[in-house]
């Protein structure tokens, strides 16, 4: 199961995106394209924090597996909520608030172990031992408009990305140019502080370094001290061939920059694909429909059928109805694994005007088969 972010406790997902709690995974996903196109900064600009609000909503409701976890966290309300007020740590001497399982893991932390983070001999190899450790940079979520041509052979396009990256003007040191961060002086570098209460031993972050272990004085001004500032990217998009129309496509450690030598999240791009004047999908295999005259459908004939590469013959046999579907194989979309096929409805077409001779030539038919006939069976 997913594990429950903090902002799936504070924000509604379901009204961020305009749809019900019982909406369909395909509900859901063209609410969030029309969402998206209206608010894309590349088209937008200013809509940068309302495009990021609408893409988390989405990565959540979109998952199968994160959604049942999300629905789960919303019905347990605010109890439910490890970061609301009636979670919060108990400090000295306070004999209220709420009590988590990893209060336990600090109390037995300080009773067996209250030199934690120092290094073996109390050496300056082990001071930043207490601090944070690495966070993975946010995954990042955009769109990206293709062709059906693009979308069915595959291709190479670039993509505008808004999001954390490292600061440039600091070299993400979070220091301002000429100075570098120092060891804090309140917790040694281990990013906690140890309050004795008797038998027992609590640790709570450093105030005075917010729990990095390390200080800046001077912070950078392009980063405030983060070491990590927004910026617009391009990145390179490799689109497999036959990719689908609302199909994410994941591109590894290319999402937002992570904190104190974290890795980059990934980045998530959902494929708008545009439609055909001939040819349909149906998943890797494509469709096609055909139209053919009545004399073909009943006396049989060799027909030229396009595709997305060479022409090909496709016999109908004597008697086909209308609306019968071919296979032709290995024309449809080329996908890892082997390419689909191509299904070809033929459609008998009904002239709407005749010349003279035309209709001379079907009366006499109309004569030969007689009109009864086809409907002999209805019994009337």
């Amino acid at each position: 199961m997913s594990q429950p972010q903090r902002e799936w406790y504070e924000k509604d997902y379901y009204k961020i995106l305009g749809v019900a709690e019982i909406s369909t995974e395909k509900d859901i996903t063209k609410a969030y394209r029309k969402l998206a196109k209206e608010n894309h900064p590349d088209s937008h600009p200013g809509r940068e924090e309302r495009f990021k609000e609408i893409s988390g909503a989405y990565s959540v409701l979109s998952d199968s597996e994160k959604r049942k976890s999300y629905d789960e966290v919303r019905k347990l309300g605010p109890m439910g909520n490890p970061y609301g007020p009636g979670t919060t740590r108990p400090g000295p001497g306070a004999g209220g608030g709420g009590f988590r399982t990893d209060d336990l893991g600090d109390l037995l932390g300080g009773l067996f172990n209250r030199g934690r983070g120092r290094g073996s001999q109390g050496g300056a190899g082990g001071a930043n031992a207490g601090a944070p450790g690495p966070r993975r940079g946010d995954d990042l979520e955009t769109s990206l408009s293709l062709s059906f041509a693009d979308a069915v052979s595959g291709t190479t396009v670039s993509v505008n990305v808004l999001g954390d990256a490292p600061c440039e003007t600091c070299n993400a040191t979070g220091a301002a140019p000429g100075t570098s961060p120092v060891v804090c002086s309140q917790c040694g570098g281990r990013g906690v502080i140890d309050s004795n209460q008797g038998f027992f031993s609590f640790s709570q972050p450093c105030t005075g370094c917010n729990g990095n272990g390390m200080r800046v004085d001077k912070p950078c001004p392009n980063c405030g001290g983060s070491g990590n500032a927004r910026k617009a990217r391009q990145v390179k998009v490799r689109v497999p061939a036959g990719v689908a129309d609302a199909q994410r496509i994941r591109l590894k450690a290319r999402g937002g920059a992570g904190r104190n030598g974290g890795a980059p999240g990934d980045l998530y791009v959902t494929a708008n694909v545009g439609g055909h004047d001939l040819f349909g999908r149906k998943g890797k295999d494509l469709t096609i429909k055909v139209p053919i005259t009545f004399p073909e459908a009943a006396l049989g004939a060799t027909v030229t059928v396009p595709t997305l590469g060479d022409p090909v013959q496709l016999k109908v046999p004597a008697g086909t109805r209308s609306g019968r579907t071919f296979r032709v194989r290995g024309k449809g979309a080329p996908m890892t694994g082997g390419a689909g096929d191509l299904l070809v409805t033929v459609d008998v077409i009904v002239p709407v005007t005749l010349t003279a001779d035309q209709r001379a030539a079907i009366e006499a038919l109309a004569s030969a088969i007689g009109t009864e006939a086809p409907r002999a069976h209805l019994g009337v």
